[in-house]
């Protein structure tokens, strides 16, 4: 797909929830293309939505939780060798509800100092190396 395949771009959104100075993240799960690799929760944009509709939806989907879904906070084009996505990414500043992982994956709440620990898809880079300045701005 993308540049690599002669397919369509794939628009994909994913919030930042932060709760006392740490960020939820989510794995992948086993089988995934992209490995049991961590991310930021959300999911891929349906027909007719626009990114914030679509993060809502996917977090309640996902996660059991009503979030508000805030400013767009980074927007990355990334090609894999199996697809091309447009990262889209919201800072949601409140939610409601405890999340949970309805998919079956794995939560964890990190300090975004650690977050180096986790593996993330490549497509996360440039968000994880901003993400220290954006806690502190909205933690």
């Amino acid at each position: 797909m993308g540049a690599a395949t002669g397919g369509a771009r794939i628009q994909v959104v994913a919030g930042l929830l932060f709760r006392a100075g740490r960020v939820l993240i989510a794995r992948r799960p086993a089988g995934d293309p992209l490995g049991e690799v961590w991310e930021f929760p959300g999911g891929k944009l349906e027909a007719g939505e626009t990114p914030a509709v679509a993060l809502a939806r996917e977090l309640a989907e996902e996660l059991g939780i009503a979030a508000e879904v805030g400013a767009e906070v980074e927007r990355i084009d990334h090609d894999y060798p199996h697809l091309a996505l447009t990262l889209i990414v919201h800072v949601c500043p409140r939610f409601a509800g405890e999340p949970r992982g309805l998919a079956g994956q794995a939560l964890a709440w990190v300090a975004p100092a650690a977050l180096a620990d986790y593996a993330f898809p490549a497509a996360d880079a440039r968000l994880l190396a901003r993400l220290p300045a954006l806690a502190a701005r909205w933690a």
